[in-house]
């Protein structure tokens, strides 16, 4: 048995909320803190479920009061890192400093360059048929894939806080970032 099998009985006892949370990754927190609320000296699914027909409203709201606390907290946190970071985006955006403008396209360029690099070599010895340096390159794919894959990684990051950048100089405010779209969900719902 699992804390989401527990789910629609909470929720059914009046907390939706905290059996909703039993249901999703968050269901082992959300199960000690209603096993904790409950009484139950053991925080496992099978003993909760055995006590919780005798369970008392008001401790079933407790845990629910817990549990909203808890993701309350978090979404505070969470706001306030956003926060920070989108003041020290706007700091750097704002201080003209000729590096912080143009180290992000000189990394484009240079992947490029580089990509273009390898494969005229690559190309290169196709030609001349130089089977040595051929096969070195084909054995050294899963360097260059792993190293080209976190330097691509690198350049789309670029790429979307770039457009952010865009965005919040031409509206005047921060485009919001996946993380900032779901704590602003979370705390909407409270």
């Amino acid at each position: 048995m699992e804390w989401g099998d527990l789910a629609r009985q909470v929720i059914g006892l009046g907390a939706p909320v905290l059996g909703t949370a039993l249901g999703g990754p968050l269901g082992g927190v959300a199960g000690e803190i209603l096993a904790k609320a409950i009484g139950s000296a053991v925080a496992t699914p099978a003993a909760v479920q055995a006590q919780l027909p005798a369970v008392a409203p008001d401790r079933l709201a407790e845990a629910e009061a817990q549990w909203a606390q808890m993701i309350q907290a978090e979404a505070e946190t969470q706001r306030v890192a956003i926060s920070e970071t989108q003041q020290t985006m706007r700091a750097e955006i704002a201080s003209d400093d000729p590096v912080q403008k143009w180290w992000r396209p000189a990394y484009a360029f240079e992947l490029t360059l580089e990509c273009a690099a390898l494969w005229a070599v690559l190309m290169h010895e196709f030609w001349t048929g130089d089977i040595q340096t051929i096969n070195a390159l084909v054995n050294a794919t899963a360097l260059l894939v792993t190293y080209w894959g976190f330097r691509f990684g690198v350049l789309g990051v670029y790429i979307s806080g770039r457009t952010r950048e865009k965005v919040s100089a031409l509206t005047g405010q921060d485009a919001p970032g996946m993380i900032e779209r779901v704590v602003k969900a979370v705390v909407k719902k409270k």
